[in-house]
């Protein structure tokens, strides 16, 4: 495995769903803004996209990716055999979850937004809203699992445009914003679940090649099966501890009026990093990592493990860096037009700044984690996670109030960095990780080229004030510039202090 090469496709196909991400949300942002339409429909969306992130982006393959590897060592026949049990049981939990979601829905959207109880209009919008979109779920799931089978094979460029799908199909609607109105909503509401259909059927696709999905009904549990299910609760919320954060922060910001949709726009941004910096890394190494790990070949795994948290650092330092110095203008040049206003765009910028200290966090997660699932163990990570969670929650309530929502940002930020923490000791501690002295030597070099970085991008944003501007119609022009310098001069900053060698892109781990 190239981690560099293999990281970039994954990366590429994640930049290219990203842009078409952002493109969706700017014109989310001219045609609902922050108001109680997009409120209602961010809700919707947020359940969705959820569940997308914590099983398209990783969290499924956690669990998945190992057991099926471990089967496919011993056989094709043995790996078809377990994956058509998996696939079976997943297919029956999933449509009795959905059916019963479907069923009290008016509870499900009042536990996942209490506060929109105040307003019965805004409430009844965001049910029939959800209704629509829940249906996502299943096919998601069942996309995850044709992902999980493809990346195993190390097929990681199918998986990761697959999201794209989504962002097509967002946009196209879009399009006809004006003509819908505030019909606008409910188009994107069955949009979202008809992407999800298609995107199930592109990966059936590929996934022929390795495995023809099988159905059956006689559902035979056997102790691999038991062993698989009993992993993969655990893997969701302990991968996915960023992205349950943020649900949480969602529940509590429903309480304060367009809360809602300052986070979704602030945590659009950072979230492209994280798919570089954190997920396409995690879910890159997991096949390799699960191999050696099977062969117990320690050099291979610290080496491996070594160079993931090496490039993961690499990737998310400087960008946390640059949006700590523009993130008003970022969101301003970004989502700043027709609807969504100045106050906005002061606000979502606010929210940005405060996850962007707990970006490196949220995407060291990502590597720690792997290092657990490459061994199926999916429970230690869980039970950090947990604590991270409920520390997360217990500052948002206790601050809520006084604070107002920036609060959710900063105990997000605050929780990752106890949950990375947490994870690097008990690694150390099992004896699972040992830093080698190559890595202190680059991370002193990627800190050095990340601050001589940020000198020259704060020049920039300061030398470009006036065009960077709310008002300016061009202010998105001048951001895309700034940060094309400031990216090339890093890697160039990055070549001279050699905290990365052009030698690098051809190893092999």
């Amino acid at each position: 495995m190239n981690l560099i090469k293999s990281t970039g496709t994954f990366s590429f196909f994640t930049i290219i769903s990203r842009i078409l991400g952002y493109i969706r949300d700017i014109l989310i942002a001219i045609f609902l803004g922050a108001g109680p339409l997009a409120d209602a429909f961010f809700v919707a969306f947020r359940i969705p996209n959820t569940f997308r992130r914590l099983f398209a982006e990783g969290t499924f393959n956690a669990a998945f990716v190992p057991s099926y590897a471990s089967e496919l060592s011993n056989g094709k026949e043995n790996a078809d055999k377990f994956a058509t049990r998996v696939l079976s049981l997943l297919i029956f939990i999933l449509l009795i979850l959905v059916l019963i979601i479907e069923i009290f829905m008016p509870l499900f959207v009042y536990l996942i937004a209490p506060g929109f109880s105040e307003d019965k209009e805004k409430l009844n919008l965001a049910i029939n809203l959800t209704r629509i979109t829940f249906p996502f779920l299943f096919f998601i799931s069942l996309a995850s699992f044709f992902s999980g089978i493809l990346n195993s094979h190390n097929r990681f460029a199918v998986a990761a445009a697959a999201p794209i799908i989504l962002n097509i199909f967002l946009i196209s609607v879009l399009f006809y914003g004006n003509i819908l109105g505030d019909e606008l909503v409910y188009y994107l509401s069955y949009a979202t679940t008809l992407a999800g259909l298609i995107q199930l059927f592109y990966l059936f696709i590929y996934v022929k090649k390795f495995y023809y999905p099988k159905i059956s009904y006689k559902f035979l549990i056997d102790e691999k099966v038991k062993k698989f299910f009993s992993k993969l609760l655990p893997s969701i919320f302990s991968s996915g501890v960023t992205q349950i954060n943020i649900l949480v922060g969602t529940i509590i910001a429903s309480f304060q009026s367009s809360a809602v949709s300052y986070l979704y726009y602030a945590d659009r941004i950072y979230q492209i990093n994280l798919a570089i910096a954190g997920i396409a890394i995690g879910t890159v190494i997991l096949p390799q990592l699960t191999k050696y790990v099977s062969f117990n070949d320690t050099k291979r795994i610290f080496l491996i493990q070594n160079k993931a948290l090496e490039l993961s650092i690499f990737l998310s330092l400087p960008a946390t860096i640059a949006i700590l110095i523009a993130s008003e203008e970022i969101i301003s040049a970004l989502f700043g037009y027709g609807s969504f206003g100045a106050i906005e765009v002061n606000n979502s910028g606010k929210a940005l700044f405060y996850f962007a200290l707990g970006l490196p966090a949220f995407a060291i997660i990502k590597v720690f984690s792997s290092f657990y699932f490459a061994r199926q163990n999916t429970k230690t990570p869980f039970y950090i996670s947990l604590i991270s969670v409920i520390m997360n929650i217990a500052i948002s309530l206790l601050f809520f109030k006084k604070v107002g929502f920036i609060i959710i940002p900063i105990a997000t930020s605050l929780s990752s960095w106890l949950n990375c923490i947490l994870l690097f000791i008990f690694l150390k501690k099992d004896n699972l990780y040992n830093l080698n002295l190559a890595f202190f030597y680059k991370f002193i070099r990627i800190v050095f080229s990340s601050i001589l970085m940020g000198l020259l991008y704060y020049y920039l944003i300061n030398f470009f004030e006036h065009n960077l501007a709310y008002e300016e119609n061009l202010k998105s022009a001048y951001l895309i510039g700034t940060v094309l310098i400031g990216f090339i001069s890093y890697f160039i900053i990055s070549i001279f202090t050699k905290a990365f060698k052009i030698s690098d892109i051809n190893l092999k781990y």
